[in-house]
């Protein structure tokens, strides 16, 4: 898959592309990163990228002109036809949070262009005009998309095959189906006492479904403390065992 990223800032994802162990996959190719700054499709001396916004008020707007030569230059490399191509992503405080399922939808696609507004913003002509869909990391802002598209990128390499060292690990993350859509239990490694605190007992005992049942009940409690809308979704989609069931009710 491949990534073209409009950023002011294309400096800024040197180390995170050559970095931990995500770095396998851009390595690899398996997911290509393509780095575009506007500001090379800009006009004048000064290569503007930005200006006052109309009406007043503080901060900057990005122009339109150089973010659509920069999009040009971007559907020419790719070489895609108009009626197959990839979309636009832009960050922004309006879009759909970002979460598990829209990540395992990014991992099996063909990538995107990924739009790194910043200052004030970007001028809604071009939004209206080229951005296919807005996405956000949850309600707060950022000074610019560059970290936003630097989370879709991790949370979409790390899925890809042969990038974490086990090939399985990914399904027990948070959120997963595989977890039915709960919170992660904690984990332990030695030592088996560490400050007075022992590893619990049912990690010690060797006994596979005894483990089983306490990381299911951790995973079960631990969400309905931190997330309850998690178990009711669990719930309404027939995931919950009895035993499960069980255990929410003393907890209640």
């Amino acid at each position: 898959m491949r990534f073209d990223i409009i950023t002011l800032f294309p400096e800024l994802f040197a180390p995170f592309v050559a970095s931990g162990v995500t770095r396998r996959a851009y390595a690899s190719g398996q997911v290509e990163v393509r780095l575009w700054n506007p500001r090379d499709h800009a006009e004048g001396n000064y290569r503007r990228v930005d200006d006052r916004p109309f009406g007043g008020g503080p901060g900057m707007v990005m122009l339109a002109e150089p973010l659509a030569r920069c999009l040009a230059a971007i559907r020419a490399e790719r070489g895609e036809p108009a009626d197959d191509r990839a979309p636009l992503v832009l960050f922004s405080p309006i879009g759909e949070t970002l979460n598990h399922a829209a990540v395992e939808r990014w991992s099996a696609s063909a990538g995107a262009v990924l739009l790194c507004g910043r200052y004030e913003g970007i001028d809604q002509r071009f939004i209206d005009a080229h951005v296919d869909l807005q996405m956000s990391l949850g309600d707060f802002v950022l000074s610019g998309g560059e970290i936003a598209a630097m989370a879709l990128l991790d949370a979409v390499a790390r899925l890809q095959p042969g990038v974490l060292n086990d090939e399985g690990s990914h399904q027990l993350d948070s959120f997963n189906p595989a977890l039915d859509g709960l919170l992660d239990c904690p984990h332990y490694t030695r030592p088996e006492e560490w400050a007075g605190r022992p590893v619990p007992a049912p990690l010690m005992s060797g006994h596979h479904a005894q483990i089983e049942r306490w990381r299911r009940d951790q995973r079960l409690s631990i969400t309905a403390r931190h997330r309850p809308d998690l178990i009711d979704a669990a719930r309404k989609a027939g995931r919950l065992a009895p035993a499960d069931e069980a255990l929410l009710a003393k907890l209640a």
